[in-house]
């Protein structure tokens, strides 16, 4: 949990119109420089820079006397100040709160498609002018097919916001190897055989613990991280959220197409059997991430990168655990595939009402993107985020009470991974975490939709939220409503605004395929 949050509560049901207020003080963001924060005497004076990122982690909020802090300063001369989601909080929620408050940060990482309504109120700030000239590492390292992805997001055809660059695949289908091990089965090849091999785990306590307290797979509330079960029938999805990909020889929604309904009669199954976690529709991250790293799940959908956390809490309990890659099990009749998503997802944004703070947020930013920066930014400060064993830098594993460091860059390439698995990862760990990722690699495939622009969805804010889709699949997989039930929220869907989303997706595909 979190030591120390920054952030002002406020009532959510004013939250409409505080927000409207609170973005649209400052000005229309049209790209114009901002006004200079400081007077000519103070120039030189390091400037307090608020930087908004949910998900977090474990550890605490740095003050101004860190060590990390104070070494960005030195290099930028600018003082991070870093603020987060409160603690068991809904990380969208908690955000639109903190925009509708009097506390607005000077940077943020957008969620939730807050980003979206920035833009339309006027306040987000344009900043096609101000990254070339106060971020050009930035600038120079995001390729242009990215920054043209950010273009076509926005109305006036202006940069809003900062994308995240992934070139590589970044999530995985996980198996414990361990556990098949002791239950005498393989990697699973089809879903008839990944069906078996959850039975199994079920049934012969793979854990050694005496106790039936295994759950086979598992996934988070609104049916978040357990892509693997959708893949294996073509369906693109990302994080729980149906993406649009090519069915039926044009680009659609995957969540009303029949491979969903295929998906989720076959999750329903595994829900029926007690093969899916059956608090999977409750589980908040934080849960989740716990049973994973308490030894009590066997097949789970996540980041390679991520891994080494995972797994290092995975040896306490178990010194012989090891996870492998899953290739996507074949479902007869579907070609599965891992989805993948490179480029144009929001993840820098500066609020018109910070403007006044734009160069220093940018510059510090900058820092994040500058290669000469690396091995600062992986490493961090020695007793903080590293300790030296045999003249080597190992990463320390995160801690209620070591501080958090800011990381801000979001630009990865394969080389980049490489790098980041040999320097980062233990090197008993490094084999795995490479091997998992050489198998999500082999199964991924960049989705038609990577890029599409939130944009196709205004007028319609039910359809952007999935939330009609997330009560249907929620109710259906646990029994409560029958599969039946999935052809009438395709019919809802369309009429609810699905048809008039499709038709715009259909005309931007059409222009990107030009």
């Amino acid at each position: 949990m979190m030591k120390h949050v920054i952030g002002k509560s406020a009532k959510v049901s004013a939250l409409a119109s505080l927000l409207v207020v609170s973005i649209l003080s400052g000005c229309t963001g049209n790209g114009e420089k901002p006004a200079a924060s400081v007077n000519d005497a103070e120039k030189n004076k390091p400037v307090s820079v608020k930087v908004f990122k949910s998900h977090m982690g474990v550890g605490t909020i740095p003050g101004k006397d860190n060590e990390h802090v104070k070494y960005v300063e030195e290099k930028t001369g600018v003082v991070y100040e870093l603020m987060t989601t409160a603690p068991g909080s809904e990380p969208t929620e908690f955000l639109n709160l903190m925009i509708a408050s009097d506390d607005l940060p000077d940077i943020l990482r957008p969620i939730g498609g807050i980003e979206q309504t920035l833009i339309k109120q006027g306040g987000a700030l344009a900043l096609d002018e101000l990254l070339p000239k106060y971020a050009p590492n930035v600038w120079k390292n995001i390729p242009e097919e990215a920054w043209d992805i950010v273009r076509s997001a926005s109305p006036d055809g202006h940069i809003y916001y900062v994308p995240k660059v992934f070139l590589v695949p970044e999530r995985a289908p996980m198996i414990r190897q361990d556990w098949l091990d002791k239950v005498g089965l393989s990697v699973p090849k089809t879903t008839e055989e990944y069906t078996e091999v959850l039975r199994a785990f079920r049934d012969k306590d793979p854990n050694g613990n005496g106790k039936a307290d295994e759950l086979p797979t598992s996934g988070r509330e609104f049916g978040k991280w357990m892509d693997h079960l959708f893949g294996m029938y073509g369906v693109a999805m990302w994080e729980g959220v149906p993406e649009w990909d090519i069915y039926e020889g044009e680009i659609q929604y995957a969540g009303v197409t029949e491979n969903m309904k295929s998906a989720i009669a076959y999750i329903r199954e595994l829900y029926e059997e007690k093969l899916l976690d059956n608090e999977t529709f409750l589980n908040k991250g934080d849960v989740w991430q716990a049973k994973i790293n308490n030894n009590l799940v066997g097949s789970w959908y996540h980041l390679p990168a991520n891994l080494r956390d995972r797994y290092t809490a995975m040896l306490k309990g178990a010194p012989d655990a090891y996870v492998v890659g899953m290739p996507v099990p074949k479902a007869e009749g579907f070609e599965g595939f891992v989805t993948q998503k490179s480029m144009g997802e929001p993840e820098w944004m500066i609020p018109t009402a910070a403007k006044d703070k734009a160069e220093y947020s940018l510059k510090l930013l900058d820092f994040f993107y500058d290669q000469s920066n690396d091995e600062f930014i992986r490493f961090g400060i020695e007793g903080q985020q590293h300790e030296v064993v045999n003249g080597k830098k190992v990463i320390l594993p995160p801690e209620d009470s070591r501080p958090i460091a800011l990381g801000m860059r979001n630009l990865t390439t394969k080389e980049d991974m490489d790098v980041r698995i040999k320097e980062t990862i233990p090197e008993d760990m490094q084999k795995m975490v490479q091997d998992v990722f050489a198998v999500s690699t082999s199964d991924a495939r960049r989705i038609a939709g990577d890029g599409l622009p939130n944009t196709v969805y205004e007028g319609f804010p039910d359809i952007q939220s999935h939330k009609l889709f997330q009560e249907y699949l929620t109710k259906i997989v646990i029994g409560e409503w029958p599969l039946e039930k999935f052809d009438e929220f395709v019919d809802r869907w369309n009429k609810a605004g699905g048809e008039a989303v499709t038709k715009r997706v259909q005309e931007w595909y059409a222009k990107v395929k030009e």
